[in-house]
């Protein structure tokens, strides 16, 4: 019954079912290329995940990818550590506190999607001038994770002011009607409500941070051994990967690195749309 009525539907306006099939077929087109993708990378790099990729020191010999592995958790967490508080307190400021129609306001959000296009080869100068040159950090995980926090603020400031934003009004009417603060309101109500869209934010703030390249290249250096303390240098899966595939003699090793770096981002994509899930459910 409901098939006739479609197809009625789409008679009588055929645009309808024009539109609808464009939609059908780049919704396929899309699915098709991300499971070749992730096929592709799988056949070509699990039959080479050999233990000697996962030795605890680099040589030219086993071209492990253990100690770039740690260096992205500490890259990730470093630079999380700096753009999410300044983030989520910029979205607080902007949704919560500003005026609206505020000029500064319209401008900061302006800028904030500005920076969202540039390219991460602008950042990597910025960062190899201000931070390793300027302020003397020299190539370091601390200078990649300032450079990568940069990159990926204007993703968490957005994201997190758009979900602070979708949160409905009476919630905060409620609030105060029962006698809480400015603050309180924001803290206990309006953030809690606000966590999956924020995670959401911080999810593609983590995508981006794993898989750069050119910005850590110019801060962070190249040199494949665990970084001892944040001011060491030291390179991050993406790096390893683009230096073993550059070089030409460990095509085979970048494809296994590359199926590392996928399980990585997976796994972590997985973990916070959990936390998000639960959170969510919990406020329900």
């Amino acid at each position: 019954m409901k098939l006739k009525q479609k197809l009625a539907s789409y008679r009588k306006h055929p645009g309808s079912f024009l539109l609808m099939l464009l939609v059908l077929i780049s919704a396929v087109f899309t699915v098709s290329v991300l499971v070749y993708l992730i096929a592709y990378i799988l056949i070509h790099g699990i039959p080479y995940l050999t233990p000697q990729l996962f030795s605890l020191e680099y040589n030219s010999e086993n071209v492990s990818m253990l100690p770039a592995l740690i260096n992205t958790l500490y890259m990730t967490g470093l630079a999380l550590f700096i753009a999410v508080p300044v983030g989520i307190g910029s979205a607080i400021y902007l949704s919560e506190y500003a005026k609206k129609g505020n000029k500064l306001v319209k401008l900061i959000r302006l800028m904030a999607e500005t920076l969202q296009g540039i390219p991460s080869i602008i950042y990597g100068l910025f960062g190899m001038l201000f931070f390793v040159g300027t302020l003397k950090m020299g190539y370091s995980i601390l200078a990649g994770a300032a450079t990568l926090a940069i990159m990926v603020l204007p993703v968490v400031m957005r994201t997190t002011e758009e979900a602070l934003l979708s949160v409905p009004d009476m919630y905060r009417e409620g609030s105060f009607g029962l006698g809480a603060g400015k603050l309180r309101t924001v803290f206990r109500i309006v953030l809690p409500s606000a966590i999956p869209g924020i995670l959401s934010g911080v999810i593609l703030a983590i995508g981006r941070i794993v898989g750069e390249t050119a910005a850590l290249i110019y801060t962070a250096g190249t040199v494949p051994e665990i970084a001892g303390s944040i001011f060491d240098s030291g390179r991050t899966l993406a790096v390893h990967m683009y230096s073993l595939s550059r070089e030409g003699f460990h095509t085979n090793q970048a494809y296994a690195t590359a199926v590392v770096l996928l399980i990585i981002v997976l796994l972590m994509n997985g973990l916070s749309s959990t936390i998000a899930k639960r959170v969510a459910s919990k406020n329900k």
